[in-house]
């Protein structure tokens, strides 16, 4: 029998076995948890998400412990400060570490809504910064509805910079893949004639700022490249979100297919028909611009392709651009202004459009003609007017779900891209912030703090792109252009005063808005050096081009031909002109066995009627006291008389006439390829 000692010994060691034990069983307990969350053992929620223990369902100890000690008799107050002192202490320790755990492994669910361009760089920027991030798109193989037939997108400096800033592999690959129109000429011209109005330098804002150049890339490929580097565990595709509840501490959506998924924050960015906008805010409709688009890719190369990049011909309520896009493709949209909800005839919309532009310059019809039928597209062009709200609680609109632009600056895609980086820029501060103060994140503050940031700048450039329409569209080259019954005016060729104040202002404005567009975000990325290493280059003419259109005309690398178009012309042979400064082209009624004479043995032509020569890259015209004269008409119908035995140059797109009444005319024509005979359907435009 024990002395009563050796009792209290025992009794003392037995408290103490006890409170070893409980700590062992809670310490495997934990570690069982611990490792079966780690091995296999997730459970799902109703939305079929796979969801971590951790996450949802966290381990906490201490209240396990406190309960497990009060079982304990309270008969030896002796004891039971010895017990609360432990207790306390096993408490602290455990919370701290589990609170420590929970910080660093505890990552917000960020749900997007589209698969698009904006929502996969924001995916992107979301995951780079440690987010967990879900994107929902409807169907990833198509580009809002309208597959590869939308064509490429231009992804201009300031969009690059901010690529840069979220992933420098992705920029560099899409800079890779993509086709440079930042360092050539690019800008507005004549839709009938031709002719410069004003040229847009888009490569010095960017090789001030150590910035990429603006490039042309497929759509299709664009979202190829993001998607990869998103990660296809991250993308569910086939997912079309319809509804969405926000609960204040959590966002639950809907798919289509009534399956749901549960997260911290939802991001809208679902396009224009913005399904999530449309539940946050109700039904708003989009924005008619006024304009029917149609546009297209076509298999062409213009003789200019190595000094221009994109050009916007202006017009009276129709307008057209046309940019490369590499690979040996044209992309093009013709605008046109009508009522919404037209359609066209059965493989009419070529036709239609030969119609409407067939007499405007060459660059627009030779894309025209040259484009298959198939590959046309027509759709309305829609926008949505900007707002000053642009999210709720825990839900946010990006990209054309918020601030859908008109395509005139080619800014729609970029101002998705800088939304996406600024998003995620200011999710990540909201988290970095609570982890230093020790509570929850602020969700909805540091939305509201991205689109604080990004609403004035998105504002303007939705503003420029809606007023670039209404430039390009109203447009007038002479008095009497759009007036009805004072059209007769337009022959006296009287410029129109808005031609010429709008000329001006632009040269002035385009340079400042130019710089701040495309440079003016750049100083405000984190993630990307100051400065970089520009790779890209320029044409050393390139400021030459922009001060001279001479200069700029000379630098055409293609072939000069003269295309039969007068009435007794016959079925001539096209006429290459030779680039040799010793080499003259005489036209007249005989050969004499020379091959470079042009032969045409008719009564208004003289033997040796007129000449052809070449110098400095110009070709010119000479009248060699012809009987009948020798004549030049531009696109725009001025026509005048060579002067004998004096050199005149011609340019694109003139016609030289030998002799009266346009009996016998020849079109000049530059091109990189050899065209067919114009008596068939060829892809130029012969007369």
């Amino acid at each position: 029998m024990a002395s009563p000692g050796s009792a209290t010994w025992l009794e003392n060691l037995h408290d103490w076995w006890t409170i070893q034990s409980f700590k062992g069983a809670l310490s495997m307990a934990s570690a069982l948890s611990y490792n079966s969350m780690n091995l296999s053992a997730t459970v799902f929620s109703r939305t079929n998400l796979p969801i971590p223990i951790t996450r949802d369902f966290p381990v906490e100890f201490s209240p396990y412990t406190q309960f497990n000690y009060n079982l304990r008799s309270r008969a030896r107050t002796g004891q039971k400060r010895s017990l609360t002192e432990v207790r306390a202490t096993v408490a602290t320790r455990e919370n701290n570490t589990v609170s420590s755990n929970s910080s660093d492994q505890k990552k917000l669910r960020v749900l997007v809504a589209g698969g698009g361009i904006g929502g996969l760089v924001f995916a992107l920027a979301a995951k780079k910064k440690g987010f967990e991030v879900m994107v929902f798109e409807r169907d990833l193989s198509a580009v809002r509805g309208e597959g590869q037939y939308r064509g490429p997108i231009q992804i201009q400096s300031n969009a690059l910079a901010a690529l840069e800033a979220i992933d420098m592999d992705v920029a560099e690959e899409v800079m890779r893949v993509g086709c440079i129109t930042g360092d050539r000429i690019n800008g507005l011209v004549d839709g009938v004639s031709g002719t410069w109005y004003v040229k847009f330098d888009t490569f010095t804002p960017a090789a001030e700022r150590g910035l990429p150049v603006t490039r042309v890339i497929s759509r299709m490929l664009l979202q190829q490249i993001l998607a990869g580097a998103v990660g296809d565990e991250i993308i569910f595709n086939g997912s079309n979100v319809v509804d969405f509840q926000d609960l204040g501490n959590k966002v639950n959506i809907v798919l289509e297919n009534g399956e749901c998924y549960e997260g911290d924050l939802l991001v809208g960015a679902d396009g224009i028909w913005s399904k999530v906008r449309k539940n946050l805010f109700g039904l708003e409709e989009a924005v008619y611009s006024g304009y029917t688009c149609y546009t297209g890719i076509t298999d062409f190369v213009p003789a200019d392709i190595s000094s221009v990049g994109y050009r916007v011909f202006l017009g009276h309520k129709q307008y057209f651009v046309s940019s490369d896009v590499g690979a040996g493709k044209m992309q093009w949209y013709a605008f046109h202004k009508e009522p919404a909800g037209g359609a066209d005839a059965p493989n009419g919309k070529k036709e239609r459009l030969l119609k409407i532009f067939g007499g405007w310059c060459d660059n627009v019809v030779d894309l025209l003609l040259a484009t298959e039928e198939d590959a046309i597209l027509r759709r309305d062009i829609y926008d949505r007017t900007p707002t000053f709200t642009w999210g709720k609680g825990n839900v946010t609109l990006l990209g054309d779900s918020v601030h859908a632009m008109q395509p005139n600056l080619g800014q729609g895609g970029c101002m998705a891209i800088e939304d996406g980086y600024q998003l995620a820029l200011e999710l990540e501060k909201a988290l970095k912030k609570s982890r230093e103060l020790g509570t929850p994140p602020d969700i909805a503050a540091s939305l509201r703090s991205y689109e604080t940031s990004r609403k004035l700048r998105v504002a303007i450039i939705h503003g420029m792109a809606r007023m670039a329409a209404i430039m390009a569209s109203t447009y007038k080259a002479y008095l009497g252009v759009g007036l009805g019954p004072l059209s007769f005016l337009t022959k006296f060729r009287i410029p129109h005063p808005g031609r010429v104040g709008g000329r001006i202002f632009i040269d002035k404005a385009m340079p400042l808005m130019l710089s701040w567009v495309l440079g003016g975000n750049s100083s405000k990325l984190e993630g990307r050096p100051p400065s970089c290493r520009l790779s890209d280059k320029a044409d050393d003419q390139l400021r030459s081009w922009f001060e001279d259109d001479d200069a700029l005309e000379r630098a055409i690398d293609g072939e000069w031909y003269l295309i039969p178009c007068g009435h007794e012309n016959g079925a001539s042979q096209l006429i290459r002109l030779n680039r040799d400064e010793k080499t003259t082209c005489i036209i007249g009624t005989t050969s004499n066995g020379d091959s470079s004479r042009i032969t045409v043995p008719l009564p208004q032509v003289s033997e040796n009627h007129a000449c052809i020569t070449y110098k400095d890259g110009g070709f010119y015209v000479s009248d060699l006291g012809s009987k009948h004269g020798t004549w030049l008409a531009d696109i725009e119908e001025k026509r005048y008389r060579v002067p004998p035995n004096f050199a005149v140059r011609f340019h694109p797109s003139d016609v030289i006439e030998i002799g009266p009444g346009q009996k016998v005319a020849f079109r000049v024509k530059v091109m990189q390829d050899t065209p067919r005979s114009p008596e068939k359907d060829g892809i130029l435009q012969a007369a």
